[in-house]
């Protein structure tokens, strides 16, 4: 039974239906890759990591995106992250996260790139 429904034209070409986990990684892949503050009538969607990506990767820099990452999370009741871990990458930053897509109890690893080059995230 699908529980949740969606779509997206992102990375497709005739299917734009999404659905459950599919879906929620899409709605979380979107929101890193808004600046917080961008969308008019809710300032705290979004994310500042865009703001740590030029910065040296010290380690109160990656508590800084850690923190970052669980606020993100936090603002979609279907995600809780498990773990949340940093890979210096040549033009950005690689984070892998591992979330569990509630109601399910399969925790499933998410890998997202910040891009500094063309400030995008994405999954790899």
């Amino acid at each position: 039974m699908t529980t949740f429904i969606g779509f997206s034209t992102i990375d497709r070409a005739k299917k734009f239906t999404l659905t459950d986990s599919e879906l929620v990684q899409r709605d979380f892949l979107n929101a890193l890759n808004i600046r917080q503050g961008e969308v008019p009538g809710r300032p705290d969607y979004g994310t500042r990591i865009w703001d740590f990506v030029f910065d040296s990767q010290t380690p109160d820099l990656l508590d800084k995106i850690n923190n970052e990452i669980q606020r993100v999370a936090a603002q979609d009741p279907r995600i809780i992250v498990s773990s949340v871990n940093f890979f210096p990458a040549l033009n950005g930053i690689q984070i892998e996260v591992a979330v569990q897509i509630v109601p399910s109890s399969t925790v499933e690893l998410l890998s997202i790139f910040f891009d500094q080059d063309n400030l995008s995230a994405r999954r790899v």
